[in-house]
């Protein structure tokens, strides 16, 4: 074979629409991290004699414990949106939808299995996400290790 016969890799159709309804839905998540953490900072401010300029100290439990509460709390905004209509808000403008393999209705279960490895697939600087340019079926670790599939809803 020639370097002329040889076909690149196709591209994953659905990636860069993964990333930008990711994208899509930093926003409404980073709202509800906002109000997730006013208690937190209304817990400091009185644990600092309301001292406004006291701010929580890095790498405190009360910190680690705020970003836990962002994590569940991203968490849940993800599966009741994917349970409730198999779309988040970001996915909406790209038509797209979280469906079970085989095109059954995912459990929370599933979902949750979802959202967990897709955040260690985003710590581990998208891995999970890239995987799909070099997977046979182009499927994310997420989608392979939860048995939930992401497909695209065709225009009426």
């Amino acid at each position: 074979m020639t370097a002329d016969t040889i076909a690149p890799p196709r591209p994953s159709p659905l990636l860069l629409r993964r990333l930008l309804a990711l994208f899509y839905d930093l926003w409404p998540v980073l709202a509800l991290c906002m109000l997730t953490a006013v208690p937190f900072t209304l817990l400091d401010v009185a644990a600092s004699g309301g001292n406004t300029h006291h701010n929580i100290a890095p790498y405190s439990p009360l910190q680690w414990l705020l970003w836990l509460c962002c994590w569940a709390v991203a968490g849940v905004y993800a599966t009741l949106s994917w349970k409730r209509g198999g779309q988040t808000l970001g996915m909406r403008p790209w038509r797209l939808h979280v469906r079970g393999v085989g095109g059954t209705t995912p459990s929370m279960g599933m979902l949750w299995k979802r959202y967990a490895i897709g955040t260690l697939s985003l710590l581990c600087g998208g891995l999970g996400f890239w995987w799909a340019l070099v997977d046979r079926d182009r499927l994310t670790w997420h989608d392979r290790l939860s048995n939930t599939r992401l497909v695209r809803i065709p225009k009426e």
